[in-house]
């Protein structure tokens, strides 16, 4: 078993370099099985996910070849399997990914139903719905999903509600669908842009990625060869924004996109925090107190609610009392018991939770109940007085890369032990 083990107290400083994106990089590999060739990824960030999807599409025929730490090369040359690994699939959420993928390129995919953090109820009918509106049958049971087409034909597609996952999947399985498709009420996130400019790098055609209104003219066939770099991580970006406040640090953040945080800016500034943003640099930094604040997580360009964790440590101290609504998901407040074992004093009930801030936290042995979670009870082991201990690191590794060794080099005194 491994566990984080962190002595708080030391105000973070210095020079912080931001990975690629999870969320982009966890679609953009599945979507390189449209391409019958080879796609070259930079910027990849090295992380469990993203070595899950490889290893599934390793199964399916793809040769995967690590350059460097972070740089892919796929050959998809010789795929030959259209029956996904279920033990594979079924580990996280973005394995959903594999259908639109496979939907365009083989007409047919068998996956396991998708895993990944338990933060409640996560349907996918909205993608079966895309998947049918353009021609496919869809069939649920034995806890897999079996999706076949004849052919594709391009439709007009209304999302009942904003979805990231829907609106990438079925993005993915129009590209080569005949005529248009259109997708109305589309999620509007940085990454599903960055997935629309790797197709597009490709040779599909898209237009409207980022806005809630995106059309796909289907296109005969993709370029045989493509490289690509992967966009920087919003949620990193922020996870070491708050932890700079959190600390009352100051931190140089490097290869980010200051557009992408504006939200989280906003409320930073609002708390009393301090942001410089200029070119791909964000400088954050603070000596004082936050301040109490309420806030409601939105699809972008609102709050994101896989940065609701981090700021609920930076609220647990504020000055004054503060809400957190939670739009999103039902289950995000899992947390919130774990940061009372340190001395926090959080009331969650539902989707809303009421963070009186108190003085200080106060080290103690904590568990990791989600990825986001996980950065969470890191910064808040960074901050309280005396030792922490984090367990359950398989969450945290599955989105950010040697987390202990980039918080060590900003001062934090924190080192990962296996017992």
């Amino acid at each position: 078993m491994e566990k984080l083990v962190i002595t708080g107290g030391t105000p973070l400083k210095g020079e912080i370099s931001i990975i690629g994106a999870k969320n982009s990089a966890i679609a953009i590999i599945p979507a390189t099985l449209l391409c019958n060739g080879i796609c070259t990824l930079h910027n990849v960030p090295n992380i469990i996910d993203v070595k899950l999807s490889c290893e599934i599409l390793e199964q399916l025929g793809s040769k995967i070849t690590w350059i460097d730490t972070n740089s892919l090369l796929i050959d998809n040359r010789n795929i030959n399997k259209t029956h996904a690994p279920l033990d594979l699939t079924s580990k996280f959420r973005a394995s959903y990914y594999l259908i639109g993928a496979m939907l365009s390129r083989c007409k047919e995919i068998e996956v396991g139903l998708p895993g990944g953090c338990n933060l409640g109820a996560r349907p996918i009918d909205q993608h079966i719905k895309g998947f049918e509106a353009l021609g496919a049958v869809a069939n649920l049971s034995q806890g897999k999903i079996n999706v076949k087409a004849d052919k594709l034909v391009g439709t007009n597609i209304y999302m009942d509600i904003v979805s990231v996952g829907a609106t990438i999947n079925v993005l993915l399985s129009s590209i080569f669908a005949e005529g248009t498709t259109t997708i109305d009420n589309a999620a509007k996130e940085p990454h599903i842009v960055d997935v629309a400019n790797f197709l597009n790098s490709l040779g599909a055609d898209i237009r409207g990625a980022g806005t809630d209104l995106i059309k796909i003219n289907g296109v005969k066939a993709l370029k045989e060869n493509v490289t690509y770099s992967i966009v920087p991580d919003q949620i990193e970006t922020g996870t070491f924004m708050l932890a700079a406040i959190a600390s009352k640090g100051d931190l140089t953040i490097k290869n980010c996109i200051p557009e992408h945080m504006d939200s989280l800016t906003s409320k930073i500034i609002e708390i009393g925090g301090n942001v410089e943003a200029y070119g791909d640099v964000i400088h954050v930094w603070s000596s004082n107190r936050p301040q109490k604040t309420v806030i409601k997580t939105l699809p972008y360009p609102g709050f994101p609610t896989d940065l609701q964790p981090q700021m609920g440590v930076v609220l647990s101290i504020a000055d004054g009392t503060s809400i957190i609504n939670e739009s999103i998901w039902e289950s995000r407040f899992q947390y919130t018991a774990e940061l009372n074992k340190m001395g926090a004093r959080i009331t969650a009930q539902g989707k809303s939770a009421i963070f009186e801030g108190v003085s200080h936290l106060t080290g103690a042995p904590v568990y990791a109940t989600d990825l986001r979670a996980g950065a969470a009870l890191v910064i808040a082991g960074i901050i309280a007085n005396g030792t922490t201990e984090i367990y359950n690191l398989k969450h945290i590794d599955r989105g950010y890369e040697n987390i202990e060794t980039k918080f060590s080099k900003l001062g934090a005194q924190i080192k990962r032990i296996v017992e």
